[in-house]
C-alpha cells in the first residue's frame, strides 16, 4: 500500500495560496507514489468554492476527508499556509509557504518551521531571509539570554510553475467585455493592500501616481488597466478602489490625465490568459516592494510582451535582467501603515527609483518595438525552466530526497490447510 499523504490547504479558495495548493496537490498525485487525501481550509476573506466553479478541479473535492476529520495518523502530513500555523500531525511533516516579501522573518514563523521535518518556500529570496533571521531567546523573569530562535530544520525551494497549456499566446479575440479606447494599455495584476500612498506592498498607489505624472498633458497617452481588489469582489470593495484612484488624481496638477480602467472581481485562468493576450494590453507593470514569488509576472511573461517591474525579491528567480525592464532602487523600512505582527517595521523592502519608473513607462510606450525581442526571450526562458511540468519534476525530487521510506503494509494471507484424514481409533478390548 502507498503511504497516506494528507494535505491541509485552502485549495478551494480564490487566492494565491489556493492556486499554489491546487498545483502542488496535482503534482504530488501525479508522482503516483502516495495515497493523497485532502483537508480543505479557508484563506482569510477570499471567496470559497473554486472547485465547484471550475469543473476540471472537482476531483479534489472527492479526495477531501469526510468532515475534515482524520481517522488515522498520516504517514506524511503537509500544510499549505503561513508558518505560525504549522503543526506536526503525521509521522513526517512538511510545511509549504509562499515565503517572505521583506528582509526579516518573524520569530513565530521560524518557530513554526522548526516544528516541521521539512519546509518548502517559493523562492531563493524567501529561503535566504528565513536562514538569516535570528532572534535572542530571553527568560521572561530574568531577561537572560537562553538561546537563539533560528531555522534549524531543512528548507527547499520549489518555484510556482505556470500552466503553459493555458498561459500562452493566442490569436483569438478576447471574449470578455473589456472596452479600451486607447490603442496601448499597461496592465497591473495584484491586490491593493493596506498602507499609505507609496507604502502598500504591491505599490499600486505609487503606480497610479507615477502613471498620471508621466503622461499628464500629453497629446497621445496610453491607458492603465488595474486588475485589483482589496479584500473581495463586492461592490463596496470596488467603490473603495475607485475612491483611492480619485484621491490620487486630485494630487496631480493637471486636468489632462491618462485613463485608468478598473477590472474588479474573480477571473478563471482561461479568462486571465485572454486578458494578458488582449490586443490593447501591450505590457505589464508592477512596482512591487517585495514578492514571495510573483505568479502573475511569470504568467504574463509567457505572452511575449514586455514587463516593467522592480529588481528585488522572489520574482528575480525567473525574470532575467537582460530580457526584462528591472527598475533599480533601494531598501527602505516597512512603513507603520503597512506593518502587522508578521510584517515588522524593523524589516526592509524595495522602494523603486521614481525617475526610472517614469523613464520605462514613457520609453516602452514610445519605443515599444525595441523591447519586444527581450520579451520573446523571457517567454522562452519561462516556458523551458518554470513550467508546471518542471515544477512537478522538482517536487518529486524533493520528496524522494527528504521523505524516509515507510514500511510497506502487506496484507497477510495464511496458507490454506489441507484437510488431514486421521485414522479411525479402534476400541481395544482388554
Amino acid at each position: 500500500m502507498k503511504p497516506l499523504f494528507v494535505i491541509s490547504s485552502p485549495f478551494d479558495t480564490y487566492s494565491g495560496y489556493g492556486a499554489r495548493s491546487r498545483d502542488l496537490i496535482k503534482a504530488i498525485i501525479e508522482t503516483d507514489k502516495y495515497n493523497v487525501r485532502l483537508m480543505s481550509q479557508r484563506w482569510g476573506n477570499t471567496p470559497f468554492g473554486f472547485c465547484d466553479d471550475n469543473p476540471e478541479w472537482k476531483f479534489l473535492i472527492d479526495l477531501t476527508l469526510i468532515n475534515n476529520q482524520l481517522t488515522q495518523q498520516p504517514d506524511i502530513w503537509a500544510q499549505v499556509t503561513v508558518p505560525n500555523e504549522f503543526q506536526p500531525v503525521g509521522k513526517y511533516n512538511i510545511g509549504f509557504t509562499a515565503g517572505i516579501e521583506s528582509t526579516l522573518c518573524a520569530a513565530e514563523w521560524i518557530e513554526g518551521c522548526n516544528r516541521m521535518d521539512l519546509n518548502i518556500v517559493s523562492s531563493e529570496h524567501s529561503k535566504k531571509v528565513f536562514k538569516e533571521s535570528k532572534y535572542e531567546k530571553r527568560n521572561k523573569q530574568t531577561n537572560d539570554i537562553e538561546g537563539m530562535v533560528e531555522l534549524t530544520k531543512p528548507m527547499e525551494v520549489l518555484f510556482e510553475g505556470a500552466n503553459t497549456d493555458i498561459y500562452k499566446v493566442i490569436n483569438t479575440p478576447c471574449s470578455l467585455d473589456i472596452k479600451i479606447k486607447e490603442d496601448f494599455a499597461y496592465l497591473f495584476v495584484g491586490h491593493w493592500m493596506p498602507g499609505d500612498l507609496g507604502e502598500d506592498r504591491k505599490n499600486v498607489g505609487l503606480l497610479v501616481k507615477a502613471f498620471y505624472e508621466t503622461f499628464k498633458n500629453k497629446t497621445k497617452k496610453p491607458a492603465l488597466i488595474l486588475k485589483t481588489s482589496q479584500v473581495g469582489s463586492s461592490y463596496i470593495d470596488r467603490d473603495e478602489i475607485l475612491k483611492k484612484i480619485k484621491q490620487i488624481r486630485k494630487t496631480v496638477n493637471s486636468d489632462n490625465l491618462p485613463k485608468i480602467y478598473l477590472l474588479h472581481g474573480e477571473f478563471t485562468d482561461i479568462e486571465m490568459n485572454e486578458i494578458y493576450n488582449h490586443s490593447k494590453v501591450k505590457a505589464m507593470v508592477n512596482l512591487t516592494k517585495g514578492e514571495g514569488f510573483g505568479r502573475p509576472l511569470l504568467e504574463f511573461s509567457l505572452i511575449k510582451k514586455p514587463i516593467i517591474t522592480t529588481g528585488w525579491s522572489g520574482h528575480i528567480d525567473f525574470l532575467n535582467q537582460e530580457f526584462t525592464n528591472l527598475i533599480k532602487g533601494q531598501l527602505t523600512n516597512v512603513h507603520p501603515s503597512t506593518a502587522n505582527q508578521f510584517l515588522l517595521t524593523e524589516s526592509q523592502w524595495f522602494s523603486p527609483d521614481h525617475g526610472q519608473v517614469g523613464f520605462y513607462l514613457k520609453d516602452v510606450f514610445e519605443n515599444y518595438k525595441k523591447y519586444t525581442e527581450g520579451a520573446k526571450r523571457q517567454a522562452f526562458k519561462s516556458k523551458s525552466e518554470f513550467s508546471w511540468d518542471k515544477m512537478k519534476d522538482k517536487i518529486s525530487e524533493i520528496l524522494i530526497t527528504n521523505i524516509p521510506n515507510f514500511p510497506t503494509q502487506v496484507e497477510l494471507k495464511l496458507p490454506q490447510l489441507k484437510k488431514v484424514e486421521l485414522p479411525k481409533l479402534q476400541k481395544i478390548n482388554g
